[in-house]
This record gives structure tokens, sequence and C-alpha cells, in this order.
């Protein structure tokens, strides 16, 4: 199964969190950790990746704290992966920055880099404006949402809809 890591995952909700904020307005990481039910220091770490990344911005001192760097509208899927995740690729030929020693002679190869192509088409068509209000057709039932005491999102959600 095709998965991301935790930190990605942690990553993803810290970012929703502060999508919450008005654009500019800042928000201290202890009080993205209380929002998002994290450990501070997980959330640290995270907030250091997505800065260093681009996705948000930080301001020292006595009224600092981090904000995202653009619009949660202009901010993809898929550049949240690159920046937690780093180069994307279902296998190593799909990978635009690696090589397989087999390459020139798989049959296979060609399959999975448009596996791999169409996964990054969708994932750059998700928006973290879409993360943050998702569809009611997707549900949130068992997904760190739940779980983190984000449970007002799932209000709607069809209870029957994992049978």
């Amino acid at each position: 199964m095709l998965r991301i890591s935790k930190l990605t995952d942690y990553g993803t909700l810290v970012l929703v969190h502060l999508a919450r904020y008005d654009t500019g307005q800042l928000c201290p990481a202890s009080d993205v950790a209380t929002g998002t039910h994290l450990a501070l220091p997980t959330v640290q770490k995270v907030l250091k990746t997505l800065a260093n990344g681009g996705l948000v911005e930080s301001a020292r001192g006595a009224e600092g704290g981090y904000r995202l760097a653009r619009r949660p509208d202009e901010i993809t899927a898929a550049e949240i992966l690159q920046v937690l995740e780093g180069s994307f690729g279902i296998t190593e030929c799909s990978d635009a920055n690696r090589g397989c020693e087999l390459e020139d002679d798989c049959r296979v190869g060609s399959a999975w880099q448009k596996i791999s192509k169409a996964i990054q088409g969708a994932l750059t068509e998700i928006r973290l404006s879409d993360l943050h209000s998702p569809p009611a057709e997707f549900p949130l039932r068992y997904t760190i949402l739940s779980k983190s005491g984000h449970s007002d999102r799932l209000t709607g959600i069809n209870e029957h809809s994992d049978k």
C-alpha cells in the first residue's frame, strides 16, 4: 500500500490548522500544538521543515509565530508531499531525480511512470483549501482529523459510509 509518513500526516494537519487563521496572522508553535493535539517538539520539527520548504513563514520574538507563506488555495498537495517526503515516484524509474540500472531492459517501467504521473497530477489538483474544507463525499471518520479533536469537521458525514 502506498502511504505517507506520520510526519507528513502531521505536517498536513499543521498546515490545515494554520489555514484557519487570517492571512498574515501569526500563530505560536504552542498554539499549533494545542490546536492539533500534537506534541510541541513534533510541531516544532514539522514547522521548521515547512518553513525550510517555503510553505510557512516564521517571525521571532514575543509576538512571533508561524503563518502560511501563501493562501491555502495556492498550496498543492503535491508541494506538501515534496517538502515533507522529498521527490515523488512510485518506483525508482518513475522518480525524475533517480534512475534504475534495469531501466534499459525493463518492460514495466513505462506503466509505473504513467501511474506515477497520474498520481502526481491528482496531487497537483488538490489544494490545501480542499484539505481544510473537504467535500462531504470524502469520509474523514478514521483520519487524524477525528483523532485530533477536529470532529466538528465530520458533521454531515454518513455514519454508514464505511460499509
